[in-house]
């Protein structure tokens, strides 16, 4: 029988709603099945292959021996996380927040977004995101009937760059939300301080919302980005992270938005928060309720008390995953491509133009019998995928061990 792709009867049409008609299986489905299918070393999608810290794994086992969790944990989350989250944002950032009325856990950072998307954003509002972009923001834009603007990052002076002049075009009357990521992914830029206070000045001048998507704000390696222009002088993010949030202004109008999961290695477990003013975080929960209500509750006392572990884990991490992207960026120059060394994240941004190629998902769906390798075209992050055609995305979170095994493979690629 042939698989139904209509409704039945006299007004048959699709079954897919129409907002999400324009997305299929996500790109990291296809490519990761490429792996399997192939045997190739999957740099594609962003997750660790070793656990994080063993201290961590046994709080969650602990609670869940202890019935800590196992039933409904309470709709903002359990307040020994909430209490954490609060705490985290205090100590790190200065950022005071009430855990039972400006703090929300929800299932992983994607949730976090799509409920805030989804509580914040009506049908004509426009969105402005950077891009390229993470693919569930535009999904969730277009369920909430949003018109997402794209303001697009480019390669310029060995990293990718915001132009602040094109961002405050972007802004017009319907303009709800700005919604930021950094560190960015795919293309691993920092916004630097400079950067980050002309979007407060605009958010503020234009009395706008910010949604800000925080989810790798302790993998900054603390490097200079190098003044290109007059906007960038003597402005590094040699500070390390800035949440858009302590800047003037911005407190009271921004959402931001973190996780567990990339910064505990346990990407897994699905455990993301919210900060803000309280009816931002009420309306965020009036919508998530609706999705999952709550989740992951054993997680949540674990991911607690990893909040707390002393300073010299995250320093460590931050550490380990910079030798990971040194040693990756150094294959992949001399595999021939050019390497937009990323200044967080987990991944590295290449152009693969010097190889001879322009179309990244020809050449992505070719590298695994090529080299033995799975990466992933970053033209999927791109509304315009003539601009995004040329830039191929390579996680370096995984052992060292197979990121030596990956770059030995990519060598074929020139030999």
């Amino acid at each position: 029988m042939a698989p139904m792709t209509s409704s039945p009867g006299p007004a048959a049409r699709p079954l897919l709603n129409r907002r999400l008609a324009e997305f299929g299986t996500t790109i990291f489905a296809e490519m990761s099945a490429l792996a399997a299918r192939t045997g190739a070393i999957n740099l594609g999608q962003g997750f660790p292959d070793t656990d994080g810290p063993e201290s961590v794994r046994e709080a969650a086992v602990r609670a869940l021996r202890d019935g800590r969790g196992n039933q409904y944990p309470p709709g903002p989350g359990v307040p020994e996380l909430r209490t954490a989250i609060a705490a985290h944002q205090d100590d790190r950032y200065g950022l005071t927040y009430d855990p039972d009325t400006e703090v929300l856990v929800t299932t992983g950072a994607t949730e976090a977004i799509a409920a805030a998307l989804l509580a914040l954003v009506e049908p004509g509002d426009e969105v402005v995101a950077l891009e390229p972009y993470y693919d569930s923001y535009a999904a969730s834009i277009a369920l909430a009937g949003g018109t997402r603007v794209p303001v697009t990052l480019r390669p310029r002076g060995g990293r990718f760059r915001l132009d602040l002049d094109e961002l405050r075009a972007a802004v017009t009357p319907r303009t709800r939300l700005l919604l930021i990521n950094t560190p960015h992914n795919p293309t691993g830029t920092v916004l630097t301080r400079a950067e980050l206070t002309e979007i407060a000045r605009l958010a503020v001048e234009r009395d706008l919302l910010v949604l800000t998507d925080e989810v790798y704000e302790h993998l900054v390696f603390a490097e200079p980005t190098g003044p290109a222009d007059g906007a960038d002088a003597g402005a590094g993010v040699g500070a390390g992270h800035v949440p858009l949030a302590t800047l003037p202004g911005m407190r009271e109008r921004t959402l931001t938005i973190s996780s567990a999961g990339k910064t505990f290695s346990f990407t897994g477990w699905k455990v993301g928060w919210v900060t803000g003013p309280p009816p931002l975080v009420s309306a965020v929960r009036s919508a998530k309720q609706f999705l999952t209500y709550v989740s992951g509750g054993p997680f949540q006392y674990a991911v607690a008390e990893a909040l707390s572990l002393p300073r010299a884990y995250f320093d460590g991490l931050r550490t380990e995953l910079r030798a990971k992207r040194d040693l990756l960026a150094g294959g992949l120059t001399e595999a021939g491509f050019e390497v937009y060394l990323p200044a967080g994240t987990y991944f590295i941004t290449t152009d693969v133009r010097p190889l001879g190629e322009r179309d990244g998902f020809a050449f992505c769906r070719a590298l695994p019998e090529r080299a033995g390798v799975v990466a992933i075209p970053n033209a999927v992050f791109y509304d315009d995928r003539e601009a995004g055609a040329p830039f191929v995305r390579f996680a370096f979170c995984k052992r060292e061990e197979v990121l030596r095994e990956a770059v030995d493979r990519l060598k074929r690629l020139t030999a």
